[in-house]
């Protein structure tokens, strides 16, 4: 397992100013068992709908009861929110949470479909310390959530001597045919995450964008111009300024989920 190490260091630049930052070492080489994240333990249901965004009725497959979980997703959730499909849903026991239950899979016709956002920056963290990432294992040591400017942040921050790599992480589950298309709706802090990772290519840093496929069942990546084309010009834009966008898919089941492949992105 990847160790903290005692050590402590600070970022100062016109981009990030924040001193005394913990980070982790990244193993050397890629590791054959690694098998990702598991899932909590899992109690499956059928989705009656989801509504207000953060919430969704579930039936109980064991019981037959209805209740409401938390659904840890801010986007439309095109392709993976249809009503009287089997979704399964971890129990908290935390007695300060207002809903008990949170929503982690649904299961679609051709795919197992992660719906909670707060996976995908777990899996690359930890695909990244592992060394399964190909790209990334020049780096030493990796920093989450770094403060970008006064009022937002970016998801790692990799660096081997004085060599850096920002790398901004978004979940994507919308599939058309066998595309994986993101956006799933329109996205003004995805647009401003793409010209801060271009100002840092700017300042001489390496920046990736790196879309992870919490499901197994596309062959390619597009920017959804259909639904956001800002997103998607800014997205082209940067690529031409020298962001690199990654996009990878998972093998997922009931007992974990898992990167998989590196898959083609076509703009």
């Amino acid at each position: 397992m990847p160790c903290l190490r005692a050590g402590t260091y600070s970022i100062q630049n016109s981009h990030f100013v924040r001193p005394l930052m913990k980070y982790f070492t990244i193993s050397p080489a890629n590791t054959p068992e690694h098998h990702g994240l598991p899932w909590p333990k899992l109690i499956k249901g059928t989705l009656i709908k989801r509504y207000k965004r953060f919430m969704a009725d579930v039936l109980l497959s064991s019981s037959g009861e209805i209740v409401t979980a938390h659904c840890p997703n801010s986007g439309s959730m095109k392709t993976c929110c249809d009503p009287g499909r089997p979704v399964y849903i971890s129990e908290s026991s935390n007695p300060a949470r207002r809903l008990r239950y949170t929503w982690e899979l649904i299961e679609m016709p051709t795919s197992l479909v992660g719906v909670n956002t707060s996976v995908p920056n777990r899996l690359v963290k930890e695909s990244v310390l592992n060394g399964v990432i190909p790209e990334f294992r020049e780096y030493e040591t990796v920093r989450a959530e770094v403060p970008c400017g006064s009022d937002s942040r970016l998801d790692l921050m990799l660096e081997r001597l004085n060599n850096r790599c920002f790398i901004e992480i978004k979940n994507c589950t919308l599939i058309e045919g066998t595309t994986a298309c993101f956006p799933d709706a329109i996205t003004a802090r995805g647009l401003k995450h793409l010209v801060m990772l271009q100002e840092l290519v700017g300042s001489g840093d390496r920046a990736v964008i790196f879309f992870l496929v919490q499901r197994s069942d596309a062959t390619e990546f597009k920017p959804a111009d259909h639904i956001d084309p800002q997103y998607g010009r800014e997205l082209r834009s940067a690529i031409a300024n020298g962001v690199e966008v990654f996009c990878y898919d998972v093998t997922i089941s009931l007992a974990n989920i898992a990167l998989n492949k590196r898959i083609p992105v076509v703009l």
